[in-house]
This record gives C-alpha cells, structure tokens and sequence, in this order.
C-alpha cells in the first residue's frame, strides 16, 4: 500500500490505510512506537498493560493458587 506524507500542524503524518487500522485492532489513542531503521520507518503497536484489563481476563480457570515461599527468616513478618 502506498500513503502520502501531509502536513499537520507544525509536523507531518500519515494516514493508515482501514485494512491496517483493522487488522492490527487499531483506535483513537492506540500509542505507536516509531523508530528508523535501515533508512525505514518502523511502527510498532505499543502494547498497554492497564490493571482494569488484566483484572477482567481473569477466570476461575486460569486462577492459581497461593504459594508458600516457606517459614519466615531473620526478622520478616507474615
């Protein structure tokens, strides 16, 4: 696919095409990492690790279980 570099505002961008935007599950806010590599610009989605969405993939099937690290030593307290 072929794009065009535009002017926007005091710096240039691009528009991705809808098959990309689709296919990478791309929306409003989705922060990009940009970097140069071997005269290439490269982006790469960067993933969030938000708590509220972890929390929601957890399920009874996937919940372990408390692991005993052993008896304190020296001063800790449990």
């Amino acid at each position: 696919m072929k794009t065009v570099v535009k002017k926007w505002g005091n710096s240039l961008g691009i528009r991705i095409p809808k098959a990309i935007v689709n296919d990478l599950l791309l929306k409003d806010g989705t922060i990009i990492e940009i970097t140069e590599q071997d005269n290439s610009i490269l982006l790469r989605v960067k993933e969030e690790y938000l708590l509220d969405h972890m929390l929601e993939n957890i399920t009874n099937e996937n919940l372990h279980h408390e692991i005993s690290t052993g008896k304190p030593i020296g001063n800790e307290a449990w």
